[in-house]
């Protein structure tokens, strides 16, 4: 699949909405290709307390669901901010949940970049 593609995906998921007095979703969206070719996607949660999460935990939550967990290539996106770089705990997560995905293709703004370049000192 193209970034181009995936970057749609991701576009579509980032939908916020409030859903309680501190809680909004979707501020985020993230579309990954898993190794299957299947397309993976999920929307950021913010609680008070740091107790949500990233669009792409909720991503590879969905792949992992479904039994996989080789990421191909990663997008998020954000409507403030259009594409946007995973977080450190992001980049860790996903070298965590398969060492192959060092070589997963993340788009980011001018650039597509491994999680390897993303991630030169990672927890081994």
């Amino acid at each position: 699949m193209e970034f181009e593609e995936l970057k749609e995906i991701a576009k579509n998921a980032a939908k916020p909405w409030q859903i309680s007095k501190h809680t909004c979703v979707g501020k985020v969206g993230a579309a990954i290709e898993a190794q299957s070719g299947k397309v993976y996607k999920g929307v950021s949660i913010e609680t008070p307390c740091s107790m949500g999460f990233c669009a792409e935990h909720a991503a590879i939550a969905a792949m992992l669901a479904e039994g996989e967990n080789r990421i191909v290539k990663l997008v998020a996106y954000s409507q403030k901010h259009d594409i946007v770089a995973p977080c450190g705990r992001c980049r860790e997560f996903i070298y965590q949940i398969n060492r192959e995905n060092i070589d997963c293709l993340v788009l980011l703004k001018d650039r597509v970049a491994t999680i390897e370049e993303l991630l030169p000192d990672r927890w081994k």
